[in-house]
């Protein structure tokens, strides 16, 4: 029986130098696919992965920018009208024609009219009563302009620990792939580092927008508080010149034997 020949294995020194280059290149497409695929990550991608950072960061910066919005538009022009409605004012109480004074107080596009209104509507009062009285009802109204600013504070504050959260779970998944990989590289973490940044430049940037809304808004307020406080002292004073031009009035009345009325 005929052994069959076996043909020995080649030395690697015996082959042809281009077929081992050829089959080199053949095999590295392979391996390059494999490490490219965590840098071919979209923003998006890498976003979606780290859902429970990015989620509720893009709520909060819509809620942002609502409440920025609306606050906004609340306050354009709302110190140009009260200043025009505190001329108008005083300017009817100055010609004493108090039904004037009432009627644009309840037809004014500014909560400055209330204040002014609850004013005129007491009678015979001491002037220090009338002055806690107009501070009182200015600090509610002012209270008032500033509902929904607690929360650009509360998001501008919170945003930056909600993103620094990501970060945190994005290196745990980084150093968690690292071990089931059983080695290290860039290419092995490379996806967890990416999330845990998209989550800190996400917080970063609501925490920036909401403390820019809230600091601006709220030097808004203080503009707006300390032209009605003006306004409300103006009040004062008119109703305070049309008390005092009156009394010497009533002075000759009295001299020439007319009776006051009660």
């Amino acid at each position: 029986m005929e052994e069959q020949a076996q043909t020995p294995p080649a030395n690697p020194a015996q082959l042809d130098p281009a077929q081992v280059v050829g089959d080199a290149s053949t095999a590295a497409p392979a391996t390059t696919a494999t490490t490219l695929q965590p840098h071919e990550l979209t923003v998006v991608q890498m976003m979606q992965q780290g859902w429970y950072a990015s989620v509720p960061l893009l709520l909060c910066s819509v809620l942002v920018l609502a409440v920025a919005a609306e606050r906004f538009l609340r306050y354009l022009g709302l110190e140009k009208r009260s200043r025009e409605l505190t001329r108008n004012v005083v300017e009817a109480i100055a010609k004493r024609d108090l039904a004037t004074a009432n009627a644009l107080c309840t037809t004014a596009k500014t909560p400055l009219g209330q204040v002014f209104k609850e004013g005129l509507a007491w009678k015979n009062i001491a002037l220090e009563d009338l002055e806690r009285i107009l501070t009182t009802s200015r600090q509610e109204a002012i209270s008032d302009l500033r509902k929904g600013l607690w929360l650009l504070g509360t998001i501008g504050s919170l945003a930056p620990f909600v993103g620094l959260f990501g970060t945190v779970v994005g290196i745990m998944k980084a150093f968690r792939q690292i071990a089931i990989e059983g080695s290290g590289g860039f290419a092995v973490v490379a996806a967890g580092i990416s999330e845990a940044l998209i989550a800190t430049a996400i917080g970063l940037g609501v925490a920036i927008v909401a403390l820019a809304f809230y600091n601006f808004l709220q030097v808004k307020i203080g503009n707006v508080g300390a032209s009605w406080a003006r306004s409300t002292e103006r009040l004062v004073q008119a109703l305070l010149y049309v008390e005092s031009a009156a009394q010497p009035l009533r002075a000759e009345e009295v001299g020439r034997g007319h009776p006051l009325p009660a």
